[in-house]
Formats: structure tokens, C-alpha cells, sequence
């Protein structure tokens, strides 16, 4: 009898211990779900899907060359009075007066002098005078045969002059030549544009920029794409701060953002970035895109604070109630 009991009470024994296991892993795991469970949704910043213009550009380069130029030749020892070179002339005005006749402005330019070379004899007693007409600038290049079929007049064009790196000046395709050259296998192509400060000087080398495709489509930040293979994804938030994961069809990418073809609407709440904090179906913490981070962050931490110091409070109620009750005991 006495090792049947001695067994019985070793199996009790026994399952009392898994019994108390179970419970204590049980109440250990609903206390870590209840505190974990507690906290805020990640923050995430989000912007809407707008309608941007897209363009798409050729670059090449040229250079500057004024609108019209006249050229005098004239022999030094004719010139009676000295001439202001590098000055701006009206048409009418007179731009030399030599001994036997008066050289007269045919239109409004700038005066200036060019040397022969020196291995040329009548250099010793020639000088070249031109006038330019500098308001407008005309710039010829060469397009790549591929471009071709984009190239028509009136195309909008950015030029850059090394000499103003922050300034761009606007100008447009005038006119391209009707046959591809069989040399370079490129289209010879015009353009203006105005120059009336003076500030593009002849000779100068260009940077353009030719437009074509011009138009206004959806679009979303490129940092917001996620790319599986051959498809594109998106993360879209709905109104209750929900991430759905939403397929779109893209076009081009321009100054950081993507053309947006399909799958999205204007006004859309879409992921911007730290997409890689984002799973489907998750409910997160709205940022617009601008705002301040830090801001953000304090109202949190404030929230969570109050939080902890009231559950501090309501956990030693209990010990200044104690005080309390032995204190009136003493009395």
C-alpha cells in the first residue's frame, strides 16, 4: 500500500508541475500580448497621387551665332575718326567715317573688330569691322536620326550658357532640314531665341535641351514603387489607415517622381516611402509628406508617457492606502 500511494502521489505531483507550467506560460503570454498589443501603429509617411507634367527631352549641344552680321573691310589710313568698337549702334547711325564716304548701320548691332591673321600682309594695313545683331540667337544642331520623328517647329527648348549655371534661357526649334545627312546620319536643326540683355555672346557654347511629348499625366513618388519581377506595386492607404497593396502600370520617371498609367486615381493616399515598414492589410500612424518628424514623434512619446505615469499612480494606491490605514491605527 505504502508504494502505491508513494506512485499516486508522484503522478500528482507530476501533473501538478505541467499543470502549473501551462498556466504560467499561459499568463506570461497574455501579459506580453497585452503589452505589446498596446502599441501605436508605425508611422508612415504619406503623400497623394497628383497629376505632374512629363516631357521627354533630346540634349545636344551648339553654338551661339547672331541673328544677322555685316562685315566691312577698310583700310587703316582711310579712318578719320576712331571707331567705338564693342558699342551698341542704332540702324542709321554711323558706324566709320572715312576719308571718301561714311559706313552706315543697316540695322541695330554691336560694333566689333576682327584682325586678319598675321601671316597675312594686308593685316599691317586692313582692319575687319562687323556688326551684329545680337537680340536674337540662333543655334544649329544635329538630331539623331531616332529623334526624327518627334522633331517639329515650335518645340519648346532649354538652353544652358556655362557662364549663368543657374539660369536657363527659353528658346524654340525654328526650322530642320527636309534629308538626314548620310555622314552623321543626323537632322540638322534650327533654333532661336531672344537675347535682348546682350548676356549670350556670340561664339558661346550651348547646352540644349529639346522637349517633345509634353503632357500632364498621374503621378506618384518613385521612392513609393515596389518592383517584383516585371510588376509594379504600390501601397495605397484607404480610410482607415489600412496599406492595401494595389498593382499599377507606369510610364516614364522625371525629376523623382513615376508616371502613373494605371491602377491608381488623383487624390489617392499612397505610401512615399519606407515602404519596407509596410506589409499588406497593416494599419498605420499618417504622415504627410513635409511635415515635421519631430513633432510627430513628442506627441507620441507624450501620449505614451501620461500613459505609463497613470498606470504608475493606480499601482501604489495601494501602499499609500496602507500608510494610510496604520497611520490612523497609531492615532
Amino acid at each position: 500500500m505504502k508504494t502505491s500511494t508513494k506512485v499516486t502521489s508522484l503522478i500528482i505531483i507530476f501533473f501538478l508541475i505541467i499543470a502549473t507550467v501551462i498556466i504560467g506560460r499561459t499568463m506570461i503570454g497574455n501579459h506580453f500580448k497585452q503589452k505589446f498589443s498596446k502599441r501605436p501603429p508605425p508611422g508612415i509617411i504619406v503623400t497623394q497621387a497628383q497629376e505632374k507634367i512629363f516631357e521627354n527631352i533630346i540634349s545636344t549641344y551648339g553654338t551661339a551665332t547672331p541673328i544677322r552680321t555685316q562685315s566691312f573691310k577698310i583700310e587703316k589710313y582711310e579712318i578719320l575718326q576712331p571707331i567705338n568698337f564693342n558699342q551698341k549702334v542704332v540702324k542709321g547711325d554711323v558706324i566709320a567715317t572715312l576719308k571718301n564716304r561714311r559706313i552706315i548701320a543697316q540695322f541695330s548691332g554691336i560694333i566689333g573688330k576682327k584682325e586678319f591673321s598675321e601671316d597675312l600682309e594686308v593685316s599691317k594695313s586692313s582692319i575687319l569691322v562687323n556688326l551684329e545683331d545680337t537680340s536674337s540667337i540662333y543655334c544649329d544642331v544635329d538630331i539623331p536620326e531616332i529623334f526624327v520623328p518627334y522633331i517639329e517647329a515650335g518645340l519648346p527648348v532649354d538652353i544652358k550658357f556655362s557662364g549663368y549655371k543657374n539660369k536657363i534661357f527659353k528658346g524654340e526649334v525654328v526650322s530642320f532640314a527636309s534629308r538626314i545627312s548620310e555622314d552623321t546620319r543626323a537632322l540638322a536643326t534650327r533654333i532661336k531665341m531672344k537675347n535682348l540683355s546682350g548676356e549670350i555672346l556670340p561664339g558661346s557654347f550651348l547646352e540644349i535641351s529639346i522637349k517633345y511629348d509634353v503632357r500632364s499625366s498621374l503621378s506618384a513618388p518613385d521612392t513609393s514603387t515596389i518592383v517584383e519581377g516585371e510588376n509594379v506595386f504600390i501601397y495605397k492607404i484607404d480610410e482607415k489607415n489600412k496599406a492595401m497593396k494595389t498593382k499599377v502600370r507606369i510610364g516614364d520617371r522625371y525629376l523623382g517622381f513615376v508616371e502613373i498609367l494605371e491602377g491608381l486615381n488623383k487624390g489617392d493616399k499612397i505610401v512615399a516611402e519606407g515602404t519596407k515598414k509596410v506589409r499588406p492589410n497593416l494599419i498605420i500612424r499618417p504622415i504627410e509628406k513635409g511635415a515635421k518628424k519631430k513633432q510627430v514623434k513628442n506627441s507620441w512619446s507624450k501620449k505614451e508617457k501620461s500613459k505609463k505615469s497613470g498606470e504608475d499612480k493606480e499601482k501604489f494606491d495601494w501602499l499609500k492606502n496602507i500608510f494610510k490605514k496604520s497611520e490612523k491605527d497609531n492615532k
